[in-house]
Parts: structure tokens; C-alpha cells; sequence
């Protein structure tokens, strides 16, 4: 569509600027408790940053293709862009900055953030232009309650399920057998297999979002807040027999995102498309280039993370001799790195929008 609502460029761009805040601190070892995810159930301010993003991954799927002639051609860009994540993803977790310059095969992750976000938009894009609303939410209600009764009645080698982190998890244990060395941890990885089920959904509620932006209907603010609203009460309800949980993304957990995604959307849209306020730019910015951005972040970080000088890296080196002093928190101190690293990003963002590159991926 040609016709651009700010408020989700705005949400997209911050959401990226977030990922990319809360994955480079200066240190793990002293960050303060909202920028680090929940040990295992529950959830803080830093959990709901992907699901957001998968969220406006499901709604800019339909300024993309609601008013597109569907064809052979839009499959096979859906197919490739799909490719193309999932490549960039796995190239970062194979990267090493010295000779042969790729990890050893056994310790690969194959699973991860842009493989993730490839998947969840090949599935989410094909639902979109081949079902209508109606379907789509039989689709999603299908998911949530399918991988509820998956996790929770199936047993694994003849043991009572769980959703302990433990052996007898499903989604833990199918990580182990189809992934083995391949997960982000021994026993699971928090992009594995099963909960990419779940994930689905959180784009497909994305979606139905970006029908009721791009529909006639009035008072679209008043009625993603009552929908936000709805989704709250509901994952916080069913937190108490599924708990919320990033890394198995259970159904509340993608029930709680979503609300929350969807009242957040709400007030910027709003703000900014309703009283035209102007305010945010930066994350428009960010946004034209969201997956560039993360992609960028991720393997810089990693090549400084790489390059040894003395006996820490540069990254180390950085951290301690520019924003380490006596007179501030370590706390402090790890959040201005990570601030002066989101300030680069966000000027690498302007630059590429106002010199009109926008990589498409």
C-alpha cells in the first residue's frame, strides 16, 4: 500500500532500537533488571521486545500484500526473503573473525532470532493471502490452544510432562533430538522447534492489527486498546495453568505480547496519525532499515566480542577504559554503552533514510 501509517514505522524502528539496546550492555555481568529477560516464567519489559517485532512483522504483512495481485511471483519473493533470513542467521551464528572464519560444524546454532523471524513471515505471509480474517483467527486460536495441549498432556520417554527447564519439557526435549549440539544451550535453545508453532500466532495477531489500521473503521485507537486490553486479562488468566514464558513462548506469553503490543501501537497511533503530533523520527529511521540494523548490531558486536587486545577483547578494552569510573554504577556504566552503541546505530539509520538506501532483505 502507498499509503504509509507512521505510528507502525515509528513502533517497528523502536522495537529494533530496543533489540539492539538490551543484546549489547557493556557488561552481562551488572545489568539492571528490566533489560535482561526472565530466568524462566514470567516476564520483564525486555521479553516482549521480539514478540513486538514478529507482531509488526504479521501487520506490515498487510500493507504489503492486502491490496497486491497474488501470483507466482509474490511466492517466490516470500520464498527467498524467507531464505535470506534464515541465511543471515545462520551466517551469524557460524562467524568467527580468524581462520577457517566459521565454528566447527558440531557447535553451529542452527536455530536463532533471524531464522526465526524468516519462518514465522514465510508461514504468517502465505496464511494472510490464502485465508480470509474468519479462518486466520480459527488459525490462531488453533495454534495457542494446540501447543497448550502439546506441552502440557504429552509425555516424553513415558514421563508426566513439565515446563520445568528439565529432560521431560517436549519443547526442550525436540530441540535436543532434531538440533542436538545445534541449540543455543545443552537441554534447549529459546528459538527451538515447537514454540515456533506459537510465534506464528504472535504474527498472525499482528495482522489482524494491521486489518483494522488499514480498514474504514472509526475510533481504530479505542478499539486496539480494548483488544489490548482483552488480550491482558486473558494471558494474564491463562498464566495460571500455562505460565508465561519467552523461552517456550507459551500461548499466554504470546497472548500478554500481543496486548501489550497492541496498546503501545495504539497510543503512538494516536499521537502521531490521529493529532499529528511529530515526535519519533529516529525510529522511523531505524525502521526503513529494521533488519540491516539488527543484522549490522549483531555481527559487529560479535567481531569486537572476537578481536583479542590484551587479555579481553575489544569490546572489553572499550567497556573498561571508556565507561567504567568510580563515580558511577557498574549498572550505569553498562547501560551507557549500550546507549552509545544504539546512538551509532540510530545515525547509521538517518543516514541510509535521508541518502534513500533501503537494503531490502
Amino acid at each position: 500500500m502507498k499509503d504509509r501509517i507512521l505510528s507502525v514505522d515509528i513502533f517497528r524502528g523502536a522495537t529494533i532500537i530496543l533489540m539492539v539496546l538490551v543484546n549489547t550492555p557493556g557488561t552481562w555481568s551488572n545489568v539492571y533488571a528490566p533489560f535482561l529477560h526472565a530466568k524462566w516464567h514470567g516476564y520483564t519489559p525486555t521479553d516482549l521486545v521480539f514478540p513486538f517485532f514478529l507482531f509488526i512483522v504479521g501487520t506490515s504483512i498487510v500493507f504489503s500484500y492486502k491490496n497486491k495481485k497474488i501470483d507466482g511471483g509474490v511466492y517466490k519473493k516470500i520464498t527467498i526473503r524467507t531464505l535470506k533470513l534464515i541465511g543471515l542467521g545462520l551466517f551469524l551464528g557460524a562467524f568467527l573473525i580468524s581462520f577457517p572464519f566459521i565454528k566447527d560444524w558440531a557447535d553451529i546454532r542452527f536455530p536463532g532470532v533471524l531464522q526465526r523471524i524468516g519462518v514465522v513471515f514465510f508461514f504468517a505471509a502465505i496464511l494472510f493471502i490464502n485465508c480470509n480474517w474468519k479462518t486466520l483467527i480459527g488459525i490462531t486460536v488453533a495454534m495457542l490452544i494446540g501447543y497448550w495441549l502439546l506441552m502440557t498432556l504429552v509425555p516424553v520417554n513415558g514421563i508426566e510432562s513439565t515446563l520445568d527447564r528439565a529432560p521431560n519439557n517436549l519443547a526442550n526435549w525436540l530441540d535436543v533430538k532434531v538440533f542436538g549440539t545445534h541449540n543455543y544451550k545443552a537441554d534447549y535453545d529459546p528459538e527451538g522447534l515447537l514454540s515456533t508453532i506459537p510465534s506464528i500466532a504472535s504474527a498472525l495477531l499482528g495482522i489482524f492489527t494491521g486489518l483494522i489500521l488499514t480498514s474504514k473503521q472509526e475510533k481504530k485507537a479505542t478499539l486496539l486498546m480494548g483488544i489490548g486490553g482483552s488480550l491482558l486479562i486473558i494471558g494474564h488468566l491463562w498464566d495460571i495453568i500455562f505460565p508465561i514464558n519467552k523461552a517456550l513462548w507459551t500461548s499466554s506469553f504470546v497472548l500478554v505480547t500481543a496486548g501489550w503490543a497492541n496498546l503501545v501501537l495504539a497510543l503512538i497511533y494516536y499521537l502521531t496519525d490521529i493529532k499529528k503530533l511529530k515526535f519519533g523520527s529516529i525510529f522511523r529511521y531505524a525502521g526503513a532499515n529494521a533488519i540491516v540494523v539488527y543484522f549490522l548490531s549483531s555481527f559487529i558486536a560479535k567481531i569486537m566480542g572476537q578481536i583479542k587486545v590484551g587479555d579481553t577483547s575489544l569490546h572489553g578494552w572499550l567497556f573498561q577504559n571508556i565507561y567504567v569510573h568510580d563515580f558511577i554504577s557498574m549498572e550505569f556504566s553498562s547501560l551507557l554503552y549500550g546507549l552509545s552503541v544504539v546512538a551509532f546505530y540510530c545515525f547509521l539509520a538517518y543516514f541510509l533514510y535521508r541518502k534513500k538506501i533501503f537494503i531490502k532483505v
